[in-house]
């Protein structure tokens, strides 16, 4: 062999040709810079669990304050708030759960296009099982076919993820954790409803929510947050009516109508006697967030998802490695 072709081979040799970039190569490739430039992710979303579970939001906490300053002294009403407060204070203390019902478990999640949200539901599921392990949250999932609980929180459905693509470079979670009882007396209403004369408008919408308040009574462990959708299918009717809870308390509704609505839901809700846990007293509700999706001319739900003044919901900004920036609650 010449001496120009042997140092062509070892040239050859000492330089294989490179592996074809395939799709999935690469998008193994942006899932493992991912993970390593989100190490800090699953502590992050630890704290979230565990300040969502233990830490009532400020502006809840001070809405509660507000209505045990508006309450009859020495009623029963009363000392229900009073009770409530004192356990906001010790669950804060102790960092142990508000409520032994410790909830679904939504994520809600604002990501960039190119998000890996698999690697991220992943690590989730595998926080929240450690979370369950430490005590911030119950052993609360069960099968529903045979009825087991494996102790994880994890399974089909739980926890249940919201992803949402936008053009910020940001990453945001938020949690909310919603407890089986208040769960339980969330109702769906389709217009027009011969027996309460409610028609497919605004007023109509007024009626059945305010049916729905009567009907729960104590028993969403009230005073409650309503969460409504007007419009929208069964399905998304449900989905969207819980977003609401994702705003906060003193903020308005933008449309006028609807923030008419919110505030007359209000105040009618306190004028109708139920009262903290059903005992009576002036706090009935302590909000209600209303939201429009459109509609099938031949269909029109509303949707109302009732919260439980153990209102737990958090969120954070994350850095890009994954940590904690900004809380936004």
């Amino acid at each position: 062999m010449s001496q120009s072709k042997r140092s062509m081979k070892s040239i050859v040799e000492s330089h294989p040709p490179r592996a074809q970039l395939t799709p999935a190569s690469l998008l193994s490739t942006v899932s493992h810079i991912e993970r390593s430039t989100m190490r800090a992710l699953p502590d992050s979303l630890l704290e979230l669990i565990r300040r969502t579970s233990a830490e009532i939001p400020e502006d809840v906490h001070q809405a509660i304050l507000r209505s045990l300053e508006q309450e009859k002294k020495g009623t029963i009403a009363e000392s229900a708030l009073k009770l409530i407060e004192r356990n906001i204070e010790l669950a804060k203390q102790k960092s142990q759960p508000i409520c032994q019902d410790t909830g679904s478990i939504l994520f809600y999640v604002d990501c960039p296009v190119g998000f890996d949200q698999i690697q991220f539901a992943e690590t989730a599921r595998e926080t929240v099982t450690l979370a369950t392990r430490k005590g911030f949250l119950r052993q609360n999932s069960v099968d529903s076919l045979t009825g087991k609980n494996d102790g994880t929180n994890v399974g089909p459905g739980a926890p249940a993820f919201h992803f949402h693509q936008h053009r910020s470079s940001e990453v945001e979670v938020r949690l909310v954790l919603k407890g089986g009882g208040c769960e339980n007396v969330g109702a769906q209403y389709s217009l027009p409803n011969e027996a309460l004369h409610a028609n497919r408008d605004l007023n109509g919408c007024r009626k059945v929510i305010l049916d729905a308040i009567i009907q729960a009574q104590g028993k969403g462990c009230g005073p409650g947050i309503l969460g409504i959708c007007i419009g929208g299918d069964r399905a998304t009717g449900y989905e969207l009516s819980k977003t609401q809870f994702l705003r906060r308390l003193e903020d308005r509704n933008p449309h006028p109508d609807l923030d008419r609505l919110e505030q007359d839901i209000v105040n009618t809700a306190n004028e109708l006697g139920i009262g903290p846990m059903g005992f009576g007293g002036k706090t009935t509700l302590l909000g209600a967030k209303i939201c429009v999706a459109n509609r099938l001319p031949a269909s029109f739900f509303v949707s109302i998802s009732y919260m439980c003044w153990a209102y737990r919901r958090q969120g954070l900004r994350l850095s890009d490695d994954g940590s904690i920036a900004h809380w936004l609650y």
